[in-house]
């Protein structure tokens, strides 16, 4: 499923399709020195581009100390790395820290399910 996703999404690219696939964007907020975003990099990184959740929410990384001003945050975030699910500029859910990969897949998994009409492939 996560290999028919992102062909779906190279070929919309090689076609110069220009309108979104989805909706929403999964914000990573993170900070330099900070060993769970590293263990998030080497990890999940490689990966997160080519799986149907990176399809669903493409990532946006941001710094703690530089958030977006096109977000609206619930709260402000406190924990690197917090994972942040935004559509149309407003937060829809979050998830603080991390894990390990298993329980990072399985939250992100619950949290896009939670918002189907954001993160639907179109």
């Amino acid at each position: 499923m996560r290999i028919l996703a992102a062909v779906l999404v190279s070929l919309g690219l090689t076609l110069g399709l220009t309108g979104p696939l989805r909706a929403a964007e999964l914000i990573m907020v993170e900070q330099h020195g900070c060993h769970w975003c590293e263990q998030w990099n080497a990890e999940i990184a490689p990966a997160y581009p080519n799986t149907e959740e990176g399809a669903r929410a493409p990532l946006r990384r941001v710094l703690i100390s530089d958030l977006p001003e096109d977000v609206e945050f619930t709260s402000r975030p406190v924990f690197t790395p917090t994972f942040v699910l935004v559509h149309e500029g407003q937060e829809l859910g979050r998830m603080e820290g991390y894990a390990g990969d298993e329980f990072f897949w399985f939250l992100l998994g619950q949290l896009l399910d939670a918002h189907p009409d954001a993160t639907a492939l179109r």
